[in-house]
This record gives structure tokens, sequence and C-alpha cells, in this order.
């Protein structure tokens, strides 16, 4: 079947359809990781999202749903130069095409994968739309103006009602804007008894789990809509240890006082420098965002910038001077991506320790 993206500036590419046919409307991104497809299309935070993927071959070790990130698909389709359809691996257990026909999500591929790269690198993120049923430009230029792109993904993405997993460690709330699995899973090794609550859940019910500290997960979405999270985050910081990532990094900036923008394109994909002052060390890291936190901002609210991206410089990670509370905008989980930076949840788990005295 036929495959088409559109962009709302006119721009049309004509490929093949893969996955299930239909249409979607979303913001055109690009990811550029070799590996981890799979888990790049399950990770909530690319909810309301076509991703693109720069690496040409996608596809050919196949999908296996252990290695999924969530149970279902947050984007809103995908975007390749070359789809696998006989993939090697042992642990394949069937076709990403296969997978994505199953979850409902529209693909396309044969298309040029590096001109729209540079497309969203020069112009910044675009609304557009990949369609396989719709093949005149007025009728997907007509969809495109009518619909209005979410920007509130958060709120929805995340567990509906709280969900407690049982650890015999320190106990973490986890407020949930679109965690992905390996960041609960990297909670568990370290014993930690874990409470995942919803956007929207209040101060006073997370109180009443009597938690020993607060994660503020990923999540999609433009992060000064999360006005509750916000308030939520600013009413325990001086309760609590606190971590933020990705998302959760950005709304602890907006709850001390500093500020968000958005960012041309932002950073996706498992290949991101970033240099840690404190260690006086780099790391490779893997990103998923399309905000970043203003760092005049923060510091003028008591934080500290302590991790930086070297490719642009914009704040990767932060801690307040006299609180125990920080945060970074990368994903120290990874999945897909480098796992150098485990080391964050380590030291979550001693805050803990240190003020709670928990086991």
């Amino acid at each position: 079947m036929e495959g088409i993206i559109y962009f709302e500036d006119g721009t049309l590419y004509r490929g093949k359809g893969f996955g299930r046919g239909g249409t979607a409307v979303g913001e055109m991104v690009f990811n550029t990781a070799i590996t981890g497809y799979q888990e790049i299309l399950t990770d909530p935070s690319y909810a309301g999202q076509i991703i693109t993927m720069t690496y040409p071959l996608i596809g050919n070790y196949g999908v296996n749903m252990s290695e999924s990130e969530s149970d279902s698909i947050y984007a809103r389709g995908m975007v390749v130069r070359s789809i696998s359809s006989h993939p090697s691996n042992y642990k394949s257990e069937s076709t990403l095409a296969e997978m994505m026909q199953k979850l409902g999500i529209p693909g396309v591929s044969d298309v040029d994968t590096r001109s729209i790269t540079r497309k969203i690198r020069s112009e910044g993120a675009l609304k557009g739309v990949i369609s396989t049923e719709i093949t005149d430009v007025q009728g997907l230029e007509q969809l495109l103006k009518a619909t209005q792109l979410k920007e509130d993904w958060m709120k929805v993405v995340g567990v509906r009602k709280a969900k407690h997993l049982h650890g015999e460690g320190c106990r973490v709330a986890l407020l949930d804007l679109g965690v992905k699995g390996n960041m609960v899973r990297e909670l568990q090794k370290r014993e930690c008894d874990i409470m995942m609550f919803p956007y929207g859940t209040s101060l006073e019910v997370i109180e009443a789990y009597q938690p020993h500290g607060l994660l503020v997960s990923n999540g999609p979405g433009n992060p000064e809509t999360a006005v509750e999270g916000i308030e939520l985050i600013r009413g325990l910081m001086e309760k609590l240890p606190i971590f933020g990532i990705c998302m959760g990094h950005q709304l602890l900036a907006h709850a001390v006082g500093g500020s968000t923008y958005k960012m041309k394109y932002g950073h996706r994909g498992g290949n991101h420098g970033v240099y840690d002052s404190q260690l006086d060390r780099a790391y490779i890291t893997s990103q998923n965002h399309g905000f970043a936190v203003d760092a005049a901002s923060v510091e003028a609210k008591g934080m500290v910038i302590t991790h930086t991206n070297l490719n642009d410089h914009t704040v990767e990670g932060m801690e307040h001077k006299e609180l125990p509370i920080f945060s970074v905008q990368f994903h120290p989980e990874g999945a897909p991506g480098p796992t150098d930076t485990e080391y964050l949840f380590d030291r979550f788990v001693t805050l803990m320790k240190e003020r709670n005295q928990c086991l």
C-alpha cells in the first residue's frame, strides 16, 4: 500500500505503508538511535509524535515484547528508510510491521529520511500527517489545519490509579507522567518499595503513603501545562529527597521558580554527550525531549547546574544548594542506549537512607 507524508509547510513525500493502515497527525521528530526502535515506540514520552528514524535499516532484529517500555505504542506513527520483513535474532517474536499492525500504528517506509531529518533540523519540529488512506494533497492539508496538537499528554499516559510494587527497601512515591518500564526496574533492583501515582494525585494522598523519597518520571508534552504536578513537587521539596528525570527534571525547574523553553528540534537518540562537572567526566546518554531548562532561571533560585550537553551546552542536570533534590534531562536507565549513568539511582537511594534511615 502507498504511504504518504505531508508537512504543514506543504512538503510531500511518497513511499510505502507498513504496520496498520490508517492516518495519523502529530509532531514530526527524528531519533538518531541505531537500535532500540521497539523501546522508542513503546516509550510514553513519544505520545503525539511521528518518529523518523535516521538510521536507514529498521526492524532487522525483530521485536520481543519483553523489551517494551510499556504495554502499548504511544507514538502516532513511524517513518523509516527501509523496513526489514525478515528479522534475524534468536529472541525475535515477530516483525516490527506485525507489531505495529497489531497495536494499530501506521508507518511509512521507502522515503528519504535524510531529507526529512534535514528539514526538521532546519525548520524545527513541524506538524505533519502520515497516511495510507488519503492520497490527495488537499485532503491532507485540510486534515492538518483541522487538527490541534495536544500539549498535556503527561496527564493521561501514566497509571490511572495508584499501583503498588512491593519491596523491602526505601518507600518511593513515583509520580507517573509516562514512566518507562526500565526506570521502575532500576528502583526494583535497589529493593525499593514503589507506589506509582497518577498525574493529579493530591499531596495528602502521597503523604499518606509515608514515602522516603519522590521520583518524578519522564513524560510527553509541554511542562508548563503540568501545573498540578509542579504544585505537588513544590509541596514536597522541603520534606523529601526528590529525583526528577526528563519531564520530571523540567517540572522541578518550574517548581523552584525557574522556566523552560521549547527547543528547535530537541534531543532524541542514544548517543548524546553529557559532561558531569561534579565528577569531571563525560558520558554518552539516551535522550528524548523537546524542551529544555533555562539555566539562569534556576540558578537564581538556588539550583546548581551539574550536567551540560556537549553539543549545544543546554542544561542536562541540576541540584539544589541546600535541599536533597536533583534532576537530569537524560535517561540514566537507558533502554535504549547507554546505562553508564545508572549511578544516579544509587545516589537517590543514598539520599533517602541518609535522611530517613530506611533499609
